[in-house]
């Protein structure tokens, strides 16, 4: 099922709830359990009962919480809570989480919601409890942590509101209030920032990390240990809010802060990481997945974890006397988590250590960040507005639309994209000129190729998948929301572009141009060509009829995904441009070699996956059929009897009619150069070579008046 980001409306929610509920076995949570009786309240949360008597609670947790992982969608999972506020049951019941999807057994997954069982929320809540270890899965990190936080934070609130072991709600605060005043400090040197607080350190020795591993009890651990000087830096790490204004001026440089402070919305906080050491705090998986998996904050209920659009990359701290560090990183805190830059927080810092070929043991160490006195202020409460129950309910306050947020984090992408659009609706409306100068259009045609491959490809990863398409039509279905697809501004551009160009060029423009694995494809074959690979041509009755498997590939894919997504989703890996564009090959060894396997006979077939394989360029063919206009030119004589463009069509998309077939056509303009070109088309040569004719007819029979002339003067002269 396709969730909309968006709110929903409660009815809705509660739906969710009772669907899971509805096959679910009361002693699957509590054993002792006979009855689950229908979810009330908002958000829905539904009592168990015994013999008539409640035992417990059960609730969903991507009501209470935000659960999105990689897939960008909701992670669901049932928690069963007694009384006593104690956690009976975790169960996973809804993802679609890729990397356990397609990767990681879920069964590994579910062996860690196992380790919930027993854990007392009402003494977390009420500061009682030990810091929760959580058994983090190698190559699934950030889907383990976003669980783990979703788990803790949903159940924490679910205890308060039902009062569960005596917990009580936290209300807010009745009375004088402390906050920043940002007419507090002055601009000051790196010393001096360390020395009142303004900048806290976390400082970790190879010897101090090398012990803790020894203390928890891991032998595996123990026994792998990190090598080199006891003393040497493992990490430093230094944390700062940079949303104070005289630190943020401090660290940031006056130009730096102005342009960060633009970006924020009204109450949203900033700030400032920076480590040095042998180990790095950003690690690599924000790269590959768009989330910081090796840190999060911590403050009251709230955990928050940062995305790479949320993230900005620094040079270095440009306060006086501050040393060189490695790591320097911008935050912007989400606004809708009501970070307050007044109260005390935590920085919780994941370290793991390899302990097999695939799995590792993990520890964390904190850093608690205290705001400095000096910009403290305490300010009497405002007068009630009236709606002070509203507000104290969180009613009044909707959630800043993510989309937006993504749009600003990609703007210099997106602006780049859309140049670059530009420049290829200029190629195409003006392709006369163009295709009249070969060595020109050729060397358009790589450069714009490998810019597809590079910039839109390995560098911005907004490689169109027929998942996309197959999402649209599910949100169709089940409730239409433009901000879900909103969500990749890079990703929606290219959708616009390519709803335009099926009105003007069919799917030429996309699937010839813009598509990185098409490039990919095709800049291989260049240099197979280079070094002398043979190149073969498929007859014309088996090629015609290879046409077809895409489409029923297609239809395969769109007729599973109307039953589940999910199930379409993984059916759709059938597409290599995960492994080989997204991922870049760094994937299991089936998924690279199935790549691998699919660009190998395109070094022999030009664009053999596009011709025959490709599910997503069948189905931009079906609506590029309802295109306007017809801008590839012909003449009579094309097919009949000359072959030379449908011979040398790279993808044979020219029938030997000498009709081009639009749903095959990748606009490459190669025949439209030959049109053009008057000493290789045959029609064109015979217009030159009979021009020449006549051109040299006239001028020998000038040439002969000229000497008939001649002698008539001569003989007059004689005379």
């Amino acid at each position: 099922m396709l969730l909309p980001l968006v709110l929903i409306s409660n009815n809705a929610v509660a739906n969710d709830l009772q669907r899971f509920l509805t096959d679910l076995s009361p002693q699957e949570l509590f054993p002792e359990a006979d009855r689950i009786a229908a979810p009330e309240g908002t958000p829905p949360v539904a009592a168990v009962f015994s013999d008539n008597k409640q035992v417990g609670l059960v609730f969903l947790t991507s009501d209470f919480a935000k659960t999105t992982g990689y897939s960008g969608k909701p992670i669901h999972q049932l928690v069963a809570i007694d009384l006593d506020g104690i956690i009976r049951k975790v169960l996973l019941v809804e993802h679609e989480e890729p990397i356990v999807l397609i990767g990681i057994p879920e069964k590994r997954i579910i062996a860690v919601l196992d380790n919930y069982n027993g854990r007392d929320i009402a003494a977390l809540a009420r500061g009682e409890a030990e810091d929760h270890g959580v058994d983090v899965v190698s190559g699934a990190t950030v889907t383990v942590m976003v669980m783990d936080d979703s788990i803790l934070r949903s159940a924490t609130k679910v205890a308060r509101s039902h009062r569960l072991a005596g917990l009580a709600l936290e209300r807010q605060r009745v009375g004088p209030k402390v906050v920043i005043n940002p007419e507090a400090g002055n601009i000051q040197d790196w010393a001096a920032l360390l020395a009142d607080q303004s900048v806290q350190k976390l400082l970790l020795t190879l010897e101090q990390v090398n012990a803790a591993f020894q203390a928890a009890g891991d032998p595996l651990a123990a026994r792998r240990p990190e090598q080199g000087e006891p003393d040497e830096v493992f990490i430093a790490l230094y944390a700062a809010v940079v949303s104070i204004p005289a630190i943020g001026r401090s660290l940031l440089g006056e130009a730096e802060y102005n342009n960060m402070m633009k970006r924020l919305e009204p109450g949203q906080q900033a700030i400032l990481l920076a480590g040095d050491g042998r180990y790095s705090f950003k690690g690599s998986g924000y790269v590959r997945g768009g989330i910081f998996d090796r840190f999060h904050i911590n403050q009251g209920d709230a955990s928050i974890r940062f995305h790479d659009f949320e993230h900005k990359r620094l040079r270095q701290i440009v306060a006086s006397g501050a040393p060189y560090l490695k790591d320097v990183g911008l935050f912007l805190l989400p606004p809708d988590e009501g970070f307050d830059p007044a109260t005390p927080w935590t920085l919780e810092l994941l370290v793991g250590r390899a302990i097999g070929a695939t799995k590792k043991a993990f520890l964390t160490f904190d850093l608690t960040y205290s705001p400095p006195e000096q910009y403290l202020s305490i300010i009497e409460p405002a007068p009630s507005s009236g709606t002070g129950l509203l507000s104290w309910l969180g009613l009044d306050v909707e959630d800043p639309p993510l989309w937006k947020k993504m749009w600003q984090a990609k703007l210099p992408e997106s602006i780049v994209l859309l140049i670059a659009l530009g420049v290829l609706t200029l190629i195409f409306f003006f392709q006369n000129w163009l295709v009249m100068r070969p060595q020109l259009a050729e060397r358009v045609r790589i450069g714009f190729l490998l810019f597809t491959l590079f910039g839109i490809g390995w560098y911005a990863n907004a490689q169109l998948s027929v998942v996309n398409i197959l999402a649209v039509f599910n949100a169709l279905i089940n409730g239409f929301d433009w901000s879900y697809f909103l969500m990749e501004p890079l990703i929606f551009i290219l959708w616009g572009s390519v709803a335009a160009a099926l009105l003007f060029w069919g799917r030429g423009p996309y699937c010839g141009w813009l598509c990185p694995f098409g490039a990919l494809q095709e800049l291989l074959n260049r240099l197979a060509k280079l070094v002398k690979t043979p190149q073969l041509t498929l007859p014309w009755g088996l090629h015609e009829r290879l046409w077809s498997l895409k489409y029923l590939i297609f239809l395969v894919l769109f007729g599973f995904s109307l039953h589940s997504l999910s199930v379409a989703e993984h059916l759709a890996e059938v597409e290599p441009f995960k492994t080989a564009i997204i991922l870049k090959f760094v994937r299991d060894w089936p998924f690279v070699l199935f790549a691998i396997a699919v660009l190998v006979p395109g070094l022999f077939i030009e664009r053999f996956y596009c011709r025959y394989l490709c599910p997503l360029g069948a189905a931009l063919a079906i609506p590029g059929r309802l295109r306007m206009f017809e801008w590839l030119k012909r003449y009579k004589m094309c097919g009949a009897p000359c072959q030379r463009c449908s011979n040398e069509c790279m993808v044979q998309a020219i029938h030997q009619e000498g009709n081009i077939n639009v749903n095959e056509c990748l606009y490459c303009l190669h025949c439209q150069v030959v049109y053009a070109d008057q000493y290789v088309c045959p029609v064109l040569v015979q217009k030159r070579l009979k021009q020449e004719r006549y051109t040299r007819t006239s001028a020998e029979r000038k040439s002969d008046v000229v000497i008939t002339v001649e002698e008539i003067r001569k003989n007059k002269s004689q005379r």
